[in-house]
């Protein structure tokens, strides 16, 4: 039905944009840009907003977002703008009889509606971009911070995170058989939960290598022992989750070298089977003296082990009895009960290591080279070393 209309008293658009901008918290009002010359249009026309005016909405709405304008207040400034310009529309003035307003007020309101779609697309789509970005700014930063890259620049970068690197800090990571993700359930909900109970934002949550990393100031006491307990409560007992915490290291460097450290901890309690979920690695620097000359500690292992490998169940079985004897501070039975077997297999395969080797484990000195030729042997992954061929003989 044809819409009657009377003569149009125009719409003050200055003042109208000015008044919306107010209402909605100060929007900038620039972002109506030429909203209501399209609707004054559309009141007379009664057409569908444009495909340029929906391209339009939504880069507004993108830039919107990028000014740090929230989505609602956005929205507001264009319906706020949208009912306090309706009274003055031309197709309003101009409309006579029921049928002539229905039809002016579907074909405005049917174009705020598509305004708004279009605003909100643009407003998250910005934002989804936004989010990915600082996504990658931040694993950039982490992987140049765990790997020791671009020292010069991380001062800077890292204040960004709430780190102060030229304090010290320490690292503590926590390893899993199921592999840590990035912004995964459990880093989120452990990061949540340590700023929440630290009261500090100075703490950087991130994964690395599968694990999951907490970087936190050294003057933050206890914080590395809070993010392992906040680990405890994410991760269910039964997955054999490790944490290993590196001592305190200062500088832009310091938090690769804790991190290395932390890494160790966690790797050489696995080789070693050590006690526990949590190590620390000024607890076990005895054994990075062992790893550091590597060749002297595998010819330790060759010469002290090796007859090992013609018993006739192999030589797994009595490195496993030595480890468990050592462990236990030589006693026999505590050594049966924690293999399941009796004390006098324990008792047998002592004398056995004694008949193939020539040492005693319980002599002080022979003792304690053989205690250490099984340390060894855990960090090197003997018996199974690369190209020894089979474990034992018949």
């Amino acid at each position: 039905m044809a819409v009657k209309r009377r003569k149009s008293s125009g719409v003050d658009v200055a003042a109208v944009a000015a008044r919306a901008s107010r209402d909605a918290r100060g929007v900038p009002a620039e972002l109506l840009d030429g909203y209501l010359d399209v609707l004054a249009s559309i009141s007379v026309s009664g057409q569908r907003i444009g495909e340029d005016q929906k391209r339009l909405r939504h880069d507004i709405g993108g830039r919107a977002a990028e000014l740090g304008v929230a989505l609602r207040d956005l929205i507001d400034l264009y319906l706020t703008a949208t009912w306090l310009a309706w009274p003055s529309l031309p197709g309003v003035c101009e409309a006579t009889g029921s049928d002539g307003f229905k039809a002016v007020g579907e074909a405005v309101f049917r174009a705020a509606d598509a305004t708004v779609v279009e605003l909100a697309e643009g407003y998250e789509q910005a934002q989804r971009w936004s989010v990915r970005q600082e996504e990658s700014f931040r694993r950039e930063f982490v992987d140049d911070l765990l790997d020791g890259r671009n020292l010069g620049q991380l001062p800077e970068r890292a204040e960004r995170y709430g780190l102060r690197l030229a304090a010290s800090h320490v690292v503590a990571v926590v390893s899993s058989p199921e592999p840590f993700i990035d912004g995964g359930g459990v880093a989120r909900q452990v990061e949540t939960a340590l700023h929440h109970r630290l009261g500090s934002r100075d703490v950087l949550v991130t994964t690395k290598d599968s694990l999951l990393v907490c970087v936190v100031p050294e003057t933050l006491a206890g914080a590395a022992d809070e993010f392992v307990r906040q680990v405890g409560t994410a991760v269910a007992d039964g997955t054999g989750w490790r944490a290993g915490i590196g001592r305190a290291q200062s500088g832009p460097g310091g938090a690769v070298r804790s991190f290395e450290q932390a890494k160790n901890a966690v790797g050489t309690a696995g080789l070693l089977g050590l006690p526990g979920r949590v190590h620390r690695a000024a607890d076990l620097l005895v054994y990075q003296v062992l790893l550091r000359d590597s060749a002297a500690l595998a010819e330790l292992v060759s010469v002290v082990l090796e007859p090992l490998r013609v018993a006739r169940s192999g030589a797994r079985p009595l490195l496993d009895t030595l480890s468990a004897y050592f462990a236990s501070g030589r006693v026999a039975t505590a050594t049966a009960r924690e293999l399941n077997i009796g004390v006098r297999t324990v008792t047998y395969r002592l004398h056995r290591v004694k008949a193939l080797t020539g040492y005693s484990a319980d002599d002080p000195e022979q003792g304690f080279a053989l205690h250490v030729a099984v340390l060894g042997a855990k960090l090197l992954g003997w018996p199974s070393l690369p190209g020894t061929g089979k474990e034992g003989a018949p």
